[in-house]
């Protein structure tokens, strides 16, 4: 290769040559061709070997050889320099001698050393810190100039206090030195702290520099009212100013606000024109409304005033037209970049095909890139886990953390928390936090909310407790994320309190917060609770009305459920129907739950779960006719049953099971276990609620089907492989039949385990252990009433009769006295055979 065409390689050659370099031998090969070529002193070359130095731990020797090489040189690029501090800035332990011997040479090289002082101050993160030592044993840290530059770094790169402690130093501070502390307040999240040196400014100091500094940060607190005020109170503006108020309300989905905003930025006549960056800001407000009429606006409109379109613009004209449903422009601006594809075009293009659910597409593109960026792996894994594939999300992740050195960062981790919140997989939540911990990954409010929801959807409401009280600044997502959760488990007195104290400590309750605690009073039967908190919604949304006709069918008050369905002020949606046509289910009112399904039918015909609710109310009315008919209307109108499958988490891996599935590996094991606790319950007076089969067969088939559901073998499973004691956990997509609840309690007693089970609408069933006591020498049950599932009598061989096998968790036995008193049980009423 000719020296010209070393010279004419771009940036993206560059980052494809050095994800291709793999061993030292290699990083060798290519300093050699520098040298040839005279190329050793370039900045780009020299960072990238030095960068494929540290990726390979290339010994320190060897290093030193290319810095040599690189600055030994009449007039050194100086950016040549920098990358050579930067590199002695990361090793473990800073070498300050090479450090200095390093300044000393570029100093020497130039009879204008202080015009070099602020660059290389500026030029690392470290530098703050150790470059500030070396200027004060050279004695040239008075400079103005390189004074504000020491200040920036502390304000830019921390710590802040060593910042202030500059400024409050400076004789005469310049409006450069006001910009840098402001700007570095905002940085590290001190609001306060910036609010008040800017008022405490000179006016005739302020410049435009400082009241952007005031909008940009303001807009990065989220707070668009303040940042908006300071907007409107500048005295002069430019299109950086602009810029900022306009990336704010972009970047925080105000899209219609930026471009209100734009439109009074093209009026105003002042001379100012927008760039790339407000284009860029106006094309991602666009994408966010996903209106193909404004997206086809814009491009007209970018045409009209010819601009250049960089690569930004492109990729973001990519990714408008891909979020307004127009894949194929979308591919082929992709097509345009040809071998110039950023990896900025490459995630774009991604996100595109996963948003729409093109998966393999998507795969493929990843699989293609050249260079992944974690924006790559992000893209990726958030992409399957909204797509159904949370296994996928999971499998990605590990692969990322074990083939790459990159990084994974908060958006990552809120991905694969969430997916891990979707699987009920505790286990792999537990270890995706202690990664989180072990890498120092930083959390925002919004990542511990998720944690919240996380262990909230794997039953382990104790976990999203202390993360909850941990938090040092709570939103109202926080206390949504925790009201959720003690609604799914039922939990309504907690959820009425914690809103409560939501108000006390400042925050509104939101609509997502009524849904919460009604859905809680709903799962808890709280009748009064959930009317006083309806009631004190002013103005009721049609998700509020839902849950309040879900809490009155649970408590069986149907007649007044459809009066406030037929005097609602707006239509009813599908949701009230469903949860009305639920109730009569349960309450077998088939005239109601014909109403209700029939509705259903109009405003979601493809619904499966419908039908098959339609369909349980005629058969637990032995209406075998209308079943059929139910049946034959699902296969006229091509409307298949949603196949139910349960699972449960064993050694990282989601263990799947379908009803009647003998496709797992411990299947015969399974089946035994089963059938040794379906003979030790039938002992009980078990019998099998055959209602829950919808089709017209024999009983003895039916019995056979109702003894195979998905969940049963998914707990079958989870007592094989884990440890005595410990807590089951299933997850099903379908609801829970009632069969399989009373199932569920009768192996609870048996196995002496608490069972934990969450349906499709992450609605809890927590079944524990029976309690215990002492009484004349002998065990006696301590039975108290289920939250949720059903009664159930059986006499127990202790001349007592079980009203339920559930209790609610407190004042409970030892598990030294609960498998004591299981064996003394067992031995009982299961003698020896």
């Amino acid at each position: 290769m000719a020296k010209g065409d070393w010279n004419d390689l771009t940036c993206h050659v560059w980052e494809h040559i050095a994800s291709k370099i793999s061993n030292q031998t290699q990083v060798k090969q290519l300093h050699a061709q520098l040298i040839q070529n005279s190329l050793h002193h370039h900045y780009s070359w020299v960072a990238l070997l030095i960068n494929a130095c540290m990726r390979l731990r290339a010994p320190l020797s060897y290093t030193r050889t290319i810095l040599h090489y690189s600055t030994a040189t009449p007039s050194p690029d100086i950016y040549a320099f920098i990358s050579a501090l930067e590199y002695y800035y990361t090793l473990p332990v800073c070498k300050e001698q090479e450090v200095a011997s390093l300044c000393h040479q570029l100093l020497a090289s130039t009879n204008k050393p202080a015009a070099l002082y602020p660059i290389l101050i500026k030029s690392s993160v470290k530098a703050g810190i150790l470059f500030h030592s070396h200027l004060v044993k050279l004695g040239h840290h008075h400079d103005p100039h390189t004074r504000n530059a020491l200040m920036d770094s502390y304000a830019k790169f921390g710590p802040i206090e060593a910042a202030r402690k500059l400024f409050d130093e400076m004789p005469g501070r310049m409006a450069e030195d006001w910009n840098s502390m402001i700007s570095g307040y905002w940085k590290w999240g001190k609001e306060a702290e910036a609010c008040c040196l800017f008022n405490l400014m000179p006016e005739n100091k302020r410049n435009v520099v400082t009241w952007t500094a005031m909008v940009t940060g303001s807009a990065n607190m989220k707070d668009l009212i303040t940042a908006r005020r300071y907007f409107d109170r500048m005295p002069r503006r430019n299109v950086v100013s602009w810029n900022a108020m306009l990336s704010g309300y972009a970047k925080n989905g105000f899209a219609k606000e930026a471009l209100h905003l734009f439109l009074h930025m093209i009026k105003a006549g002042d001379g100012i024109e927008p760039n790339q960056i407000t284009w860029v800001a106006v094309i991602s407000s666009c994408s966010s409304l996903a209106d193909p009429c404004l997206a086809d606006s814009v491009v007209k409109f970018l045409d009209k005033k010819k601009i250049q379109l960089n690569s930004y613009l492109k990729t973001a004209l990519l990714d408008m037209h891909a979020k307004c449903g127009n894949l194929e422009t979308a591919q082929k601006i992709f097509d345009e970049f040809g071998e110039h594809r950023s990896c900025t075009t490459w995630n774009a293009m991604i996100s595109a095909y996963m948003r729409f659910g093109n998966l393999a597409l998507a795969r493929e593109l990843f699989d293609k890139m050249p260079v992944r960026n974690v924006v790559s792996w992000n893209s990726m894994i958030a992409g399957f886990a909204q797509n159904g594939q949370p296994a996928m999300a999971i499998q990605l992740f590990k692969e990322m953390i074990a083939t790459t050195n990159l990084k994974p960062d908060e958006v990552t981790m809120v991905s694969v928390i969430s997916v891990c919140g979707q699987l009920g997989a505790l286990e792999m939540g537990n270890w995706v936090v202690n990664f989180i911990v072990e890498n120092q990954i930083k959390l925002s409010i919004s990542g511990y909310n998720t944690l919240i929801f996380m262990y909230s959807k794997c039953g382990s409401m104790k976990d999203a407790e202390r993360i909850f009280q941990e938090m040092k600044r709570r939103d109202t997502i926080s206390y949504n994320a925790l009201v959720s959760g003690f609604g799914a488990h039922g939990r309504g007195i907690e959820a009425v309190e914690l809103m409560s104290r939501m108000r006390k400590e400042g925050i509104e309750p939101d609509h997502i917060t009524y849904i919460g605690v009604l859905t809680a009073c709903s799962h808890a039967r709280l009748l009064k609770e959930g009317r006083r908190v309806f009631e004190s919604i002013k103005f009721p949304a049609v998700d509020h009305y839902a849950c309040m006709v879900d809490l009155l069918g649970r408590v069986g008050e149907l007649d007044e459920a459809k009066r406030l369905i037929d005097h609602m002020p707006m239509e009813p949606h599908a949701g009230i129907y469903g949860s009305l046509l639920n109730a009569s289910t349960i309450h077998k009112r088939v005239e109601l739950g014909e109403f209700a399904a029939n509705k259903l039918f109009e405003l979601e015909p493809s619904n499966s779960g419908n039908y098959v609710l339609l369909s349980n109310i005629y058969a637990s009315a032995a209406r075998w006719g209308d079943v059929d008919w139910v049946r034959e209307a699902m296969r006229k109108l091509g409307v298949k049953k949603t196949t139910g499958w349960s699972w449960v988490e064993h050694d990282g891996k989601v263990h799947k099971f379908i009803v009647g599935d003998r496709s797992h590996e411990r299947s015969d094991d399974i089946y035994r276990l089963l059938e040794e606790l379906c003979r030790k319950m039938g002992r009980l007076g078990y019998i099998a609620n055959k209602s829950c089969v919808l089709r017209d067969v024999e009983d003895e088939e039916k019995e056979e089907m109702v003894g195979t559901h998905s969940e049963k073998l998914a707990v079958c499973f989870a007592l094989l492989v884990s440890e005595v004691g410990a807590v089951v956990r299933v997850v099903k997509n379908l609801r829970v039949c009632q069969d399989c609840h009373t199932a569920m309690k009768m192996i609870s007693m048996l196995e002496g385990r608490e069972i934990i089970m969450r349906d499709n609408n992450s609605k809890f069933y927590v079944i524990v252990l029976i309690d215990i006591k002492h009484r004349r020498n002998d065990f006696d049950m301590l039975l108290q009433p289920c939250l949720y599932l059903g009664e159930y009598m059986v006499k127990s061989g202790y001349s007592c009769v079980m009203d339920s096998l559930i209790i609610q968790g407190k004042g409970e036995a030892s598990f030294g006295e609960r498998i004591q008193f299981r064996r003394v049980y067992e031995e009982q009423v299961f003698p020896a055979e």
